[in-house]
């Protein structure tokens, strides 16, 4: 499997164009890939910076034809002319989606810091080897405390998951809406996390589970060891911090972590403000 994760500001370059024809070339320009997870997606919010009305779920489904897409909305409200606007994430695989589950992530008060709620879309897909769960998320940015709380919930709902695999989730009959869904703690975490390595919510994210699920693991790590993850944020646009730093992460479950072949960091793109995290994995 050859896996891209990118935030891709509504696909706004450093030089200001939205151009997501851009976005799809440059990401096929870096691997024939097989799964494309994309951050900050936007539909019908000419608010955002060099954006316009259109629905770029949508442009980007005609820009990968032959792929299956799966999205996750965390903002979702009603423009003044009726229309919906939508702003979230979205997966696209070559591989069959066999389930998509959406959660909207844990959004605690906080009055000292401006916030948007935020979503996890996770696909369950039919790989050479079997099931494999595949997530893609946006952590909050401004506020930690709502950052920390969601690391948590999505180690709570990847623990989740595995007891579902176990068989400990009762079900019901085929056909019907409570037919057993497939499921497998084989996962592969992706996105924008917005936490540096350094942070406490990159351990939380991994801690081990007393239920016995494989923990996550940063696919860095498990490939380079001990060397420093490459910046994926402001590298080339310092708006948001003069330091570059890494806060574009995949992980990946214990018994995926042997099959990462290779991990790497596109740090060369300017086509949004974040960098491309490019993974090979043997399944």
């Amino acid at each position: 499997m050859r896996l891209v994760t990118w935030n891709i500001q509504w696909g706004r370059g450093v030089d200001g164009r939205v151009d997501l024809a851009r976005i799809v070339s440059t990401a096929r320009e870096l691997a024939d890939f097989d799964v494309l997870c994309l951050q900050e997606v936007a539909d019908n919010f000419p608010g955002l910076e060099g954006n316009d009305s259109r629905d770029q779920f949508a442009e980007l489904a005609r820009l990968l034809p032959g792929y299956r897409a799966a999205e996750a909305i965390g903002v979702e409200t009603i423009a003044t002319d009726g229309r919906r606007r939508r702003f979230g994430n979205v997966l696209f695989s070559r591989y069959p989606i066999l389930a998509v589950r959406r959660h909207a992530l844990p959004w605690p008060a906080d009055a000292r810091a401006p916030s948007m709620p935020r979503a996890l879309v996770e696909a369950v897909v039919e790989a050479p080897m079997g099931p494999v769960r595949i997530g893609t998320t946006h952590l909050e940015y401004y506020s930690a405390g709502q950052r920390a709380a969601q690391a948590r919930y999505l180690r709570h709902l990847h623990e989740e998951a595995c007891a579902r695999a176990a068989g400990t989730a009762r079900e019901g009959d085929p056909g019907t809406p409570f037919e057993p869904l497939p499921a497998t703690c084989r996962a592969i975490l992706t996105g924008d996390f917005n936490f540096p390595v350094d942070d406490a919510s990159h351990v939380e994210i991994q801690q081990a589970s007393s239920s016995g699920a494989p923990p996550y693991r940063d696919a860095w790590r498990v490939v380079h060891a001990g060397a420093p993850h490459p910046p994926t944020f402001c590298l080339h646009d310092r708006a948001h911090g003069e330091e570059p730093y890494c806060c574009d992460f995949i992980f990946v479950s214990a018994d995926l972590a042997p099959r990462v072949r290779s991990i790497r960091v596109n740090v060369a793109t300017q086509a949004s403000d974040h960098q491309p995290v490019i993974a090979e994995i043997d399944l």
